[in-house]
């Protein structure tokens, strides 16, 4: 969104928006546009919401609109080669890491589970192959030990906004210019899957603490107690030495639960058991009575 209404706000003329269908949400289940098309609505710019890229109709569209410029930030989809014809100026993509590092679908979550301190945004001209194009800029950011998932994507979001801009100036004048990616240098991300989210006890407790911060707070990392869902939402790895089994609670205190790693321990300070309200350490062990020696799964 922040690229989408930095556009706007300088005057750049927006032929249309294309975002990913609505979808059904909430209790009710009704369809609801992404936030995107929301704005882009309110901004009272056209939006286009194809099931697939690849659509013909839809590429139909795009070429009547006649272009001069594609830009895409966090679309979720590879765009054709049909597609990619069509703008004279070129298509550009606003990438969340320090290309060619982390391409692929989830390149914050995947810097934040590997205990990256610093990542970015690259702006890049699309090709086929996914986040494989030549780049134009690129700006980096600090991870903080604080950060998870959410807050590294707003401040990025801010940096695309920027670069975005950044971008259109040099082209204006005349002076962008682009540099092949190093293939040989790439790693690539996967689309986020349920099941990364559960907590794999047996890895070292700053991986452990890295999982939570890499899913919050989206889909959220979690664990389970007495056979329900535990959400774990703060926690902080300790250097502690036991020899107890992965996943065992070491200690019950008001200042969290500390659970044996494979390597150290992690203390949970921040959780939310199923069907309630995140809450802190402290109240969890007075609502749950976790007991030393209790596994968690």
């Amino acid at each position: 969104m922040p690229p989408l209404e930095a556009l706007h706000e300088a005057g750049y003329p927006i032929l249309a928006v294309v975002s990913q269908p609505p979808k059904p949400a909430g209790r009710g289940m009704h369809l609801t546009p992404t936030p995107v098309h929301a704005r882009a609505e309110a901004l009272g710019l056209p939006v286009l919401t194809p099931q697939r890229a690849r659509d013909p109709q839809f590429i139909e569209q795009v070429r009547a609109l006649q272009p001069d410029l594609i830009v895409l930030a966090s679309y979720g989809k590879i765009l054709p080669a049909d597609l990619l014809k069509i703008a004279p100026l070129g298509n550009w993509n606003l990438h969340a890491s320090l290309l060619p590092k982390y391409r692929g679908a989830s390149p914050i979550q995947y810097a934040l589970l590997d205990g990256e301190t610093e990542t970015g945004v690259t702006l890049i001209e699309m090709s086929e192959e996914m986040d494989a194009g030549d780049i134009y800029l690129q700006v980096k950011e600090p991870i903080f030990p604080e950060d998870d998932a959410g807050t590294l994507e707003a401040r990025l979001a801010q940096r695309a906004r920027e670069l975005l801009l950044e971008g259109l100036k040099r082209l204006e004048s005349g002076t962008l210019t682009r540099t092949p990616q190093n293939h040989a240098e790439a790693t690539y991300t996967r689309p986020i899957q349920k099941e990364d989210a559960q907590m794999r006890w047996d890895e070292p407790a700053v991986r452990c603490a890295n999982r939570i911060r890499a899913f919050s707070p989206r889909p959220g990392a979690y664990t389970l107690f007495r056979g329900k869902r535990l959400k774990l939402w703060k926690a902080m790895p300790l250097s502690q030495v036991h020899n107890a089994e992965p996943g065992v609670l070491l200690t019950v205190e008001p200042t969290g639960l500390v659970v044996a790693c494979g390597e150290g321990a992690l203390q949970l300070l921040e959780v939310q058991p199923e069907s309630r309200p995140r809450m802190p350490a402290a109240a969890f062990i007075n609502g749950y009575h976790p007991q030393v020696g209790e596994r968690l799964g």
